[in-house]
């Protein structure tokens, strides 16, 4: 049996996260969502801009998935290592993934297919619509972090009722 320092203080930035990662699960579900969405995007922008729209747009959302992936990696590749580390990456990774979309925006940008308006509104309203909808499905539990648990049926929930009061 080993006995406790108590004398010894723990710091918060030393400790690190060695649980699941919910942040995965998050950028899968966000995805998801996107992929769901974007052919309506897709089709919208064809529709105003025409085949020119279409491939920014397509290419829009394909940074914006690449931003998400980006975000959860960094955040559960740091969160294994420390939470100092972890804090830090979310602080100036943020800086590194909004120079990551200008960049790839900067690279197309001579490029005959590309439509600046399709490509900035897809990429604005990508980001904020998709977190906005993820909104709904995250708990915010300790006992569940990440997605809220699904509910159960009906029938499932009455036998688990019957074979509690018996």
């Amino acid at each position: 049996m080993t006995a406790l320092d108590t004398n010894s203080k723990i710091s918060i930035l030393s400790m690190r996260d060695d649980g699941p990662a919910p942040e995965a699960a998050l950028v899968r579900d966000i995805i998801k969502r996107g992929l769901f969405v974007a052919p309506i995007a897709i089709g919208i922008c064809a529709t105003v801009w025409g085949a020119n729209g279409a491939y920014s747009c397509a290419y829009a959302l394909a940074i914006v998935f690449g931003n998400f992936g980006l975000a959860a990696a960094l955040v559960a590749y740091a969160a294994r290592i420390s939470y100092a580390l972890m804090m830090a990456s979310m602080m100036f990774g943020y800086l590194l993934r909004m120079g990551l979309v200008a960049v790839a925006v900067f690279a197309v940008r001579n490029l005959d297919w590309v439509e600046f308006v399709p490509l900035g509104l897809t990429i604005i309203l990508a980001h904020l619509g998709l977190l906005f909808w993820e909104m709904r499905y995250v708990s915010l539990s300790l006992a569940f972090p990440g997605l809220k648990p699904k509910k159960q049926k009906d029938n499932q929930s009455a036998q688990q009722t019957e074979s509690v009061s018996r």
